[in-house]
């Protein structure tokens, strides 16, 4: 098995694509198997395509698209970061109708990652999110939390 180093980062540019979901699920699924998490920890790695695809959907619903999917892994965790022309930071519905489709992207996200958040950028946003990474003892995984 070859050896992982400590700290790996992807990055994937995305520019005018009608299929960014799709794409952003592929790169991170390549990212992913490369890092040996679909052989080692197939629930987790199940949960982070689900998350890259619930932020890659709201920067296309809300932001008018993503520029940018970035993966930044250690040891500890990973922290996937999209970036979007849209400076408005992304809030949960107060209530969205469970009958209904939609609006329960970052309720999701609040559940299954440990934090996330939004940063301004010069031209946009940046939303992010970490989950603990399946190499993390359990011991020294700490509660999932939003910021």
């Amino acid at each position: 098995m070859e050896e992982r180093s400590p700290h790996q980062i992807r990055r994937l540019v995305l520019r005018d694509t009608t299929d960014a979901v799709t794409r952003c699920r592929d790169f991170t699924r390549d990212a992913l198997t490369a890092w040996h998490w679909t052989e080692t920890a197939r629930d987790e790695a199940e949960d982070v395509l689900l998350l890259v695809s619930e932020v890659v959907a709201n920067a296309c619903l809300h932001a008018g698209g993503p520029r940018a999917l970035q993966l930044d892994c250690t040891d500890e965790r990973l922290r996937i970061e999209v970036t979007d022309g849209n400076p408005v930071a992304p809030a949960p519905r107060p209530r969205p109708d469970p009958g209904m489709p939609g609006g329960h992207g970052l309720l999701i996200v609040a559940r299954l990652a440990r934090s996330w958040g939004s940063v301004p950028t010069a031209d946009g946003k940046c939303v992010w999110l970490e989950v603990d990474s399946p190499l993390r003892s359990p011991a020294r995984r700490g509660p999932q939390s939003v910021s």
